[in-house]
């Protein structure tokens, strides 16, 4: 199958290059083209256009970073004008619900097929092909794009166009949430007088055991900050997701919490961190290292 990769970053570089072990023609766009240009030594054929990258192709994915930035690339750069009749487009970044249907009915009318399906499981899981995919939109766009989501990982089909959306802003509104309270019982107990390693271990298998406390909980026992998932990516989300929370009339107190925490910590600077750096705003707040 020849696919299109628009927007070659930190997840979009290890999905493309799995994209290429897996044996398909692989055509690369990225704003910067020094990044798309990585993938080449992988077989990727690498474009200065984006609307260069997506002609002929039967399958378009899009890794970009927000619904705007989705839009610009695929209507203000031509990129969809240049898609040939019936091709898929397949929206794997994170952007609000309500811009996955707007970019679904624009491409309707130029004759392509659309599919939001974005990813949990950070570059670790882009890497590994362990990625979560949650798609939205026909159930026959889902079949036909299923060969490719398996080279990066498990997907479900959950629901209409905006469906796959939606449950990604579920995911983050849980992943924040669940850093910062990891990030607040850790530090509890360093104040304390725990060792902060031993206490993860002690409660790894109980109730309070989760993905999160095993890999981010590991970073804040390793001040472990480097970027996998940014800061300044997590608070985009959680402000996704308030703002589809305000459009259906859903109160949502508790991300409106952590998206406050999450934006003073990028206040004092911390936009670039992995987003469990939130542990470094709640241990300045506590005068803790």
């Amino acid at each position: 199958m020849k696919i299109a990769l628009l927007g070659i970053g930190l997840m979009g570089f290890p999905m493309g290059r799995r994209l290429c072990e897996a044996g398909h023609t692989v055509h690369v766009w990225n704003r910067t083209l020094g990044k798309a240009q990585r993938l080449a030594s992988a077989g990727a054929i690498v474009h200065d256009q984006p609307s260069a990258a997506v002609q002929d192709a039967d399958l378009v994915i899009t890794m970009l970073d927000n619904g705007a930035v989705v839009g610009h690339v695929l209507f203000d750069l031509g990129t969809a004008a240049a898609m040939k009749p019936d091709s898929l487009v397949v929206d794997m970044s994170s952007i609000k619900p309500v811009e996955a249907r707007d970019h679904a009915a624009r491409l309707s009318e130029l004759h392509i097929t659309y599919l939001d399906a974005p990813v949990s499981g950070g570059t670790i899981g882009a890497g590994n092909g362990t990625l979560a995919i949650m798609a939205g939109g026909k159930a026959s766009s889902f079949e036909r794009a299923l060969p490719i989501l398996d080279v990066f990982g498990r997907a479900t089909h959950v629901g209409p166009t905006g469906a796959g959306q939606l449950t990604k802003l579920a995911n983050q509104m849980i992943v924040g949430a669940s850093i910062g309270i990891v990030a607040e019982a850790l530090l509890l107990c360093e104040r304390g007088g725990a060792n902060m390693g031993k206490v993860k271990e002690a409660i790894t298998g109980g109730f309070a055991d989760s993905r999160i406390l095993q890999v981010h909980g590991q970073r804040m026992v390793e001040r472990d900050f480097a970027p996998r998932g940014k800061m300044s990516v997590q608070l985009k989300d959680l402000r996704n997701a308030l703002s589809t929370a305000q459009e259906v009339g859903f109160d949502a107190p508790i991300t409106a919490l952590f998206e406050q925490l999450y934006a003073q910590g990028i206040e004092h600077g911390l936009a670039d961190l992995d987003h469990a750096g939130l542990f470094v705003e709640l241990a300045s707040r506590n005068g803790m290292s």
